[in-house]
């Protein structure tokens, strides 16, 4: 397998234009191993002791974690794991997560963290695209990965972290502990290009299969280099929390790159709950804490949690994936004195590249201005600079950018004259911080107006009774668009025709008035994508809201 072929990634012509304007990127060699870069450098220079993983009680220093990196790498390659062979993940934010992904990457593989939330279809889908010679699966993953086993093309090896050795081996697995143990501790670095490809992360899916987005070798230093020195500022005493999974751009930049660079360490934790996150942050001393506002809106909602948690270690608060909201920002300012600095990323650019963590100036409500060493632009649909307040679509460049695998039509709607799309409609003001307003495909636009659906959804959430709220643009033959609410209720509630009018009400003075609502339906739960608390727990997906109102139109 090894070599990728030329035509699996798009031409020079439909790239998007790359920027090195930070002092830091003329630094990176032009051939490297991000594992020697991020471990082996940082044991040489004497931090072997330091902390490199918090998992539970357990803590994994530095030279621990690259001998077992080490093993793993050298019994791969005795597996015949050779440069550019595609390597799947399939495994929770635990610590062999970690190790598996740098011996991966130390042997010259690439690296494709999955989600662990992926139905059978989207295995076989993922793993036959790019062409998986081998996976690491955790034992309680395995069942929906067996599933997919007769469809899946190139899969020479599967690799089983826990569960019963016999049982495993009786099928033809191997065991990832016996490669552990078996491997030897010393491993050269594979050397490649810093434009080789070394990551593979896939879209969640919500608008179809996943899609890949190929990720080179240089950007497991231009994410640490850029976002980790000039907006989290870590130093080697820092303990970073992320909970996001590797499967995530932001997960596997914070998890696998990010607090490697500077020494620090990272806490993980494998799924979310908001007195998990908080034990976490005690236990672990936590400094920088990375999470989407859902979390931050369940912290918040955890009785007397500025009392009963030691919070006094966490320095840094960054928020990112969806809208944080004015109100969470102050909510957590009021009860936990912390600010959070909110960002936004794509999967595509690999990290967050807008954020108030740069200039530590907050504007409650907006995401925050381009990070050291990219550029933003807001421009209207036909490429011209919008004025400062005028929405318009989000285009930005950097050191990272777009560049989706064997998908060349979807690359060409993506990139233009250089920049990268990042799919958002938005606003910047005077002084380039950028203010949300929507996914362009949740924009809706009802009478010549364009509205928002986030800003609605805001503060229907803040009434009473509102749980979870979503907004979408329905068909209207006078109008365009009208816009509709889907509310579920806190526990205890009861639907009702008088409170669908109440919740109406309680959204004027808030909104303008051709924001507001023009129906309300209640249902049980709001379609979320996987986060990581599991399903339900990430974004707000209104593609599915849309489809709902589709299909009755089309029954009735």
């Amino acid at each position: 397998m090894g070599k990728i072929p030329a035509e699996y990634l798009p031409p020079s012509e439909l790239r998007p234009h790359r920027i090195y304007t930070l002092p830091e990127y003329n630094t990176i060699p032009q051939r490297l191993n991000s594992t020697e870069e991020l471990l082996d450098k940082m044991v040489a220079a004497g931090k072997g002791d330091r902390v490199a993983l918090y998992f539970e009680d357990k803590r994994i220093p530095y030279k621990a974690l690259l001998a077992q990196v080490n093993k793993l790498g050298s019994a791969l390659k005795k597996l015949g794991i050779e440069e550019a062979d595609r390597v799947a993940l399939r495994l929770p934010n635990i610590p062999p997560a970690i190790v598996a992904n740098f011996a991966v990457l130390k042997v010259g593989a690439v690296v494709l963290p999955t989600s662990v939330l992926f139905s059978r279809a989207e295995i076989a889908h993922v793993f036959n695209n790019a062409e998986v010679k081998a996976v690491i699966v955790a034992a309680t993953l395995l069942e929906e990965l067996e599933k997919a086993v007769p469809e899946l093309r190139t899969v020479k090896h599967i690799i089983v972290v826990g569960g019963e050795p016999e049982e495993i081996k009786k099928k033809g697995y191997l065991l990832y502990q016996e490669l552990l143990d078996g491997g030897d501790p010393k491993c050269d670095p594979v050397r490649r290009d810093r434009m080789d490809v070394s990551v593979l992360l896939f879209t969640s899916g919500t608008t179809g299969l996943p899609k890949g987005t190929a990720h080179f070798m240089e950007e497991a230093l231009i994410v640490p280099d850029g976002f980790g020195k000039h907006c989290w500022r870590l130093t080697e005493e820092d303990v970073l929390l992320s909970a996001a999974p590797l499967a995530m751009a932001a997960g596997y930049s914070a998890a696998a790159t990010i607090p490697y660079r500077f020494g620090a360490a990272l806490s993980l934790l494998p799924r979310f709950t908001p007195e998990g996150m908080f034990e976490t942050i005690q236990n672990h001393k936590v400094t920088i804490l990375s999470a989407l506002p859902t979390a931050y809106r369940k912290m918040l909602q955890v009785p007397d949690a500025e009392k009963r948690y030691n919070l006094g270690s966490l320095k840094t608060c960054t928020g990112g994936g969806e809208s944080l909201t004015a109100q969470t920002y102050l909510d957590w300012k009021a009860k936990f004195g912390q600010e959070i600095f909110e960002g936004l990323g794509t999967t595509e650019m690999m990290f967050v590249f807008i954020s108030s963590a740069g200039t530590r100036k907050v504007k409650p409500g907006s995401i925050g201005p381009a990070i050291p060493g990219y550029e933003l632009r807001v421009v209207t649909e036909d490429g011209k600079d919008c004025k400062p307040g005028e929405s318009g679509q989000l285009w930005g460049r950097g050191p990272t950018g777009t560049i989706y695998w064997r998908d060349p039509e979807k690359q060409r709607g993506s990139v233009k004259d250089g920049w990268c799309r990042a799919g958002d409609m938005v606003s910047m003001d005077e002084d380039g911080y950028i203010w949300f307003l929507a996914r362009e495909d949740d924009l809706i636009k009802s009478s010549g107006y364009r509205i928002g659906p986030e800003e609605i959804e805001d503060v229907l959430v803040t009434h009473p009774s509102v749980s979870d709220a979503g907004v979408v643009g329905m068909p209207d033959p006078v109008m365009g668009q009208k816009t509709k609410a889907f509310v579920a209720l806190k526990p205890g509630q009861q639907a009702s025709e008088s409170l669908k009018q109440e919740l109406i009400e309680f959204c004027k003075g808030k909104i303008a008035v051709y924001k507001l609502p023009r129906d309300v339906e209640f249902i049980d739960q709001m379609p979320r994508a996987p986060g990581p608390g599991g399903p339900g727990t990430g974004k707000l997906l209104r593609r599915i809201l849309r489809q709902r109102e589709q299909e009755k139109a089309r029954t009735k």
